[in-house]
């Protein structure tokens, strides 16, 4: 009678629930439950398939003994287990580098339960390790454990103080009153690891649809194709929006906060003039008016509107149009979430725009990019300033 052995080059490590193992050879990664992690602890070469069914079958429920060969069956097939032969049973744990670079790469694959319980493991292996500490509050978040990616940002912290982003994503994990607006460290910071790679997560990797639903909302309050307008571009990143205001332009201006994404939109050889500067505190202190103030998905680092909107109704010209995207949020006025952005909710957006003296010239919720394998709804606003304001 044959014994089953686990395969000598499988690797192991018990996680939450079970145990993960790694086949290098075939570059396959097993989720063991708790049952079948203790078959694979016993599959050393020294029982039968019966001695097997004996020793497991008084912990299962009533007439799922079965499920024993079935898993016998299975891991032969995929090379989890095998008969014995001369060799004996021996299997190593993986080692925290290894269940951390398998985290990574199961979390590019779009795995994130099984790349948590790689990272979770890790982390805990090596509870100094500010980069396994930092990726396992990504992936904690990404699963819905929020209390455990509190916890490992909170410890990340701790070792990096410096970091502006944690910072104020702990804000939102701990439920604090969030700030008016993420800090111009934070949002620098942010863009600055971000910049190299922005429009191909955003775009290619995300599905970001923004630019596309705010181009149309602009046209439809125009009720024409733009012409020879004074154009500025808020928080202008990599030059997205710009793409299809270039057109309707006779000046378009960008500025940002972010001295990388300026460079990236200089690059795309479409606008006239750039500033680097925080938006809020730019339009506070120009005199220039402009025909057309766009912000494409900027807002997403302020809560309170009121300032913003009311800096920007003064330097539009009478019949001067603002269009912004935001995420669309339940709750008024606005919310910090858990992603460390704002979502706005529509009727505060109404709000200050009457009190700025912007009238709603469109108002609508679609698509706007994926988070998490989650679709995030976007909020379309275009605020016209009546032709007889004054500036």
């Amino acid at each position: 009678m044959q014994n089953p052995i686990i395969n000598p080059t499988v690797l192991v490590s018990p996680v939450e629930d079970g145990y993960v193992a790694y086949d290098p050879v075939s570059d396959r990664l097993h989720q063991l439950n708790p049952i079948a992690a203790i078959l694979a602890e016993l599959c050393d070469g020294t029982r039968s398939v019966e001695d097997l069914r004996n020793l497991v079958a008084p912990i299962l429920p009533e007439g799922k003994t079965s499920e024993i060969d079935r898993w016998i069956d299975d891991g032969l097939k995929v090379g989890l287990i095998k008969w014995k032969g001369s060799e004996t049973a021996s299997y190593r744990e993986l080692t925290a580098a290894e269940l951390f670079d398998l985290a990574k790469r199961l979390r590019m694959k779009g795995a994130m339960q099984t790349a948590y319980l790689c990272g979770k493991r890790a982390a805990d292996l090596e509870p100094t390790d500010t980069d396994m500490s930092y990726v396992l509050g990504d992936l904690a978040l990404s699963v819905g454990r929020r209390g455990e990616a509190r916890a490992a940002y909170q410890k990340y912290f701790d070792l990096s103080p410096d970091d502006a982003e944690i910072d104020h994503l702990l804000i939102a994990l701990r439920d604090e009153t969030p700030p008016p607006r993420a800090s111009n460290r934070t949002i620098q910071q942010i863009y600055k690891g971000f910049s190299s790679s922005y429009e191909t997560r955003m775009v290619d990797d995300l599905r970001y649809r923004g630019p596309e639903h705010l181009r149309t909302a602009i046209k439809l309050v125009f009720q024409d194709e733009p012409r020879n307008l004074n154009i500025l571009d808020l928080g202008c990143g990599t030059g997205l929006a710009g793409v299809f205001l270039k057109p309707w332009s006779s000046c378009l201006a960008g500025i940002d906060l972010s001295p990388e994404m300026i460079e990236l939109a200089r690059a795309r050889g479409i606008y006239d003039r750039f500033e680097v500067a925080e938006i809020t505190t730019w339009l506070e202190r120009t005199s220039e008016c402009f025909d057309l103030i766009v912000s494409l998905d900027c807002l997403i680092y302020f809560g309170d509107l009121e300032r913003i909107v009311t800096a920007v109704a003064k330097r539009l010209n009478p019949g001067g149009v603002f269009a912004l995207s935001m995420e669309r949020g339940a709750v008024n006025p606005f919310r910090l979430t858990d992603t460390g952005r704002y979502e706005h909710h529509p009727d505060h957006v109404r709000e200050v725009a009457a009190r700025a003296g912007l009238a709603v010239g469109h108002l609508n919720e679609a698509f706007l990019r994926m988070e998490y394998y989650v679709e995030v709804i976007g909020l379309y606003a275009v605020l016209k300033k009546l032709a007889t304001a004054e500036g």
